[in-house]
């Protein structure tokens, strides 16, 4: 038996015989089976009138098919004329004799008429089909053209009365979402800039009786005497919406999505060559935008992500702990420090590697005409994840600064190698915010405010940005966000959860590129490292077990610090309270035989001085202050500054007006205006000599 043709083995044009039949096909289809049921009639002797009957039933059954679905009479009339001239040909040619050259050319005489016929029905078909979608198109643009007209003499009237702009609406475009519509406009000459009416934007607003949460922004049109106004309807970022599901891969050249807009538009971040800034107060939803652009910089073929976040990891720590112990799926970030020792590791081995690429990749850069290194999956960029990473470049601690300037040295050498970083604030204040380097390279910046108004400075984090309001963006996630290309406007970021973040973590496993071999020989032992088990020991703990106390040794002979004003106080009775002065007991005899200072004097009227051998505390030895003295007194100063009202108060005066209570020092008072001045309890007014402290529930903003 011979085996079955496979369809892929077969040649010529494929046949659809449910196609439908045209001017010349239908025609022919007609005449050839007319001859053929003529000759077969005529041989077999098959009485004519059959045919007739079978031509008026074709007519009939067409004509009842071209009627259900609403054919224009035109073709039902040629379909059934089709049917009816075949079947009174047929009918004579059986009569008669189908061969003959009269029968033969009145046939072909048929099949021409037919086929123009069904031409000409076809063209009037076709023709009543386009006047219809005409018809539905101008009625659709009738009422569009209303609603726009009606928007745009509602908005020309609005913009006039409230900006005293006299614009000429030039378009209106509806939204995709629904969430609302945007007006271009003509400016009057003059001069009228746009930002004339971006000044109004909250005026408008209310104006228009927007509901809360919706704007009326300006923005710069096609050139410089045009505006956009974009007029939201619909606040899209009172709903959470959860990070998109689509896991697919990203390039850093093409824009990593971090959010998106008031009017529903995703927002694609560039960083290339830019750094990312993003403040947010405690509540904001600063973490979960930090894990939204780490799912971003995930789906990247060709970046790896370095995170350093000191408090504990925990930044880091969900895109790392799906991989442990799991065969075959990586971690979602390249490296993570949690302290400051492996975050100066970080850092170094970032700037060796910034370094050798300078060298290393000369040639490739020359060959692509460009100073900006070609990054790609075989030489990917470095994403630098700084969790409050602004707060270090601010600390007045020794570590602290050190590992600010290395970050400060990273934003600014590493631009055309490929190391970027992304830093993370609390709040938009002049200290976080005083770097100019932070403010010249950071162009993507982010504000999320959750309704928090204390440290969040808008003027200063989009400075030039007008109408820009906390209150606009109450919501957990929700902000404002600035680009190079786009000025700041509200936002807000997907909403991403542990068990997404799992998931990202093991679809995203294959793509992580590799570090190329020149950075890798430059970042050195330490990032090779990075993963071995005694670095990373601290993450495989879920809960740590604090560590037992250690053995105290035995007490030495007495001759050190002496305390012994204190072992005559009687011990509060309670459980528990044996085991704790025991404990002390130890701890004073310790000290007593590590630290030779000053002998106890012993009591009496009139004791003579002996010479100390060590430290000699005796100066305070009457003097008892309570525990709490200063924490009474940092209360009592940040009362005082409150009573001070607007005018606020400098650190001197504040100190000379606790001294007498407290005995507080100037140096200590001006520890505690730094640490209230970054929480946002207190406002640092001018500089220099005429540097004020104003408390939050006094100042105004200018």
């Amino acid at each position: 038996m011979a085996p079955k043709t496979k369809k892929k083995d077969r040649v010529g044009p494929p046949l659809d015989w449910q196609a439908p039949h045209g001017p010349v096909t239908g025609a022919l289809s007609a005449t050839t089976g007319a001859l053929a049921l003529a000759t077969t009639g005529a041989a077999t002797g098959m009485p004519p009138s059959w045919a007739l009957a079978a031509g008026a039933a074709g007519a009939l059954g067409h004509g009842l098919a071209a009627v259900k679905r609403r054919l224009p009479g035109r073709t039902i009339a040629t379909r059934a004329s089709t049917w009816l001239v075949a079947g009174g040909w047929t009918t004579w040619a059986v009569a008669t004799g189908p061969l003959s050259w009269t029968a033969l050319g009145s046939l072909a005489t048929l099949g021409v008429g037919i086929g123009a016929a069904t031409a000409s029905a076809h063209l009037h078909e076709e023709a009543r089909d386009l006047e219809a979608a005409a018809s539905a198109e101008r009625e659709m643009a009738r009422q569009l053209g209303a609603e726009r007209a009606s928007i745009a003499a509602e908005w020309t009237d609005r913009v006039q009365r409230v900006c005293n702009v006299a614009i000429t609406v030039v378009g209106v475009e509806q939204w995709a979402s629904g969430a609302g519509y945007s007006i271009d406009a003509q400016l009057p000459p003059g001069g009228t800039t746009w930002d004339a009416i971006a000044r109004c934007s909250p005026a408008l607003s209310g104006d228009a009786r927007l509901p809360h949460g919706c704007t009326a922004t300006a923005t710069p049109g096609i050139d410089q005497g045009r505006v956009i106004i974009d007029v939201t309807t619909r606040n899209v970022l009172a709903d959470e919406t959860a990070y998109p599901a689509d896991y697919s891969p990203l390039s850093l050249l093409t824009g990593i999505p971090w959010g998106y807009r008031s009017n529903a538009e995703e927002i694609l971040v560039h960083l290339r060559e830019q750094c990312a800034l993003i403040v947010g107060p405690t509540g904001s939803g600063k973490t979960n935008m930090v894990h939204a652009v780490l799912a971003g910089f995930a789906r990247c073929t060709d970046g790896l992500t370095w995170v350093i976040d000191l408090n504990a990891g925990s930044a880091g720590l969900p895109w790392v702990r799906p991989a442990l112990g799991v065969d075959g799926v990586t971690p979602g970030v390249d490296w993570l420090a949690a302290d400051p020792g492996e975050a100066m590791a970080m850092l170094e081995a970032a700037i060796r590697l910034a370094k050798a690429r300078k060298v290393e990749y000369q040639q490739l850069m020359a060959d692509a005409n460009t100073d900006l290194l070609p990054i790609s999956s075989q030489i990917p960029q470095v994403m630098l994840v700084i969790d409050e990473g602004a707060e270090i470049l601010a600390s007045p601690d020794r570590e602290m600064r050190k590992l600010g300037e290395k970050i400060l040295e990273v934003i600014r050498i590493a631009r055309a190698m490929g190391v970027r970083t992304v830093l993370t604030a609390l709040g938009s204040t002049g200290t976080v915010l005083g770097n100019l380097m932070i403010r010249r390279e950071a162009k993507t910046r982010v504000a999320l405010t959750g309704g928090e108004t204390e440290g969040m400075d808008l003027s200063k984090m989009f400075p030039g940005s007008r109408g820009l309001r906390v209150d606009q963006a109450p919501y957990k996630g929700s902000g404002f966000i600035s680009t190079p290309t786009k000025p700041a406007g509200l936002f807000k970021t997907w909403r991403i959860t542990p068990h997404q973040i799992a998931d990202i973590v093991r679809a995203t496993s294959d793509r992580h590129p590799t570090l190329d071999a020149p950075s890798a020989k430059a970042a050195g032992r330490v990032y090779a490292e990075r993963w071995n088990a005694d670095r990373i020991a601290w993450i495989g703990t879920s809960t740590p077990t604090p560590p037992a106390p250690p053995a105290l040794p035995a007490p030495g002979p007495a001759g050190g610090l002496n305390l012994s004003a204190h072992r005559n106080q009687q011990p509060s009775a309670g459980p528990g309270t044996a085991d704790e002065d025991a404990l002390a007991k130890l701890f004073r005899e310790q000290i007593d035989a590590e630290f030779a200072t000053a002998p106890e004097p012993r009591p009496g009227p009139k004791a003579e001085p002996r010479a100390a051998s060590g430290l000699n505390l005796s100066a305070h030895r009457d003097q008892q202050p309570p525990a709490d003295t200063d924490a009474g007194a940092k209360d009592a100063a940040l009362v005082l500054i409150e009573r001070a009202g607007k005018a606020g108060t400098g650190a001197s005066a504040l100190a000379r007006q606790l001294h007498p209570d407290y005995g507080t020092a100037r140096s200590t008072v001006h520890e505690w205006l730094q640490e209230w001045v970054q929480s946002g309890d207190v406002i640092k007014v001018g500089s220099g000599t005429k540097t004020r402290y104003v408390h939050r529930s006094q100042h105004t903003p200018d």
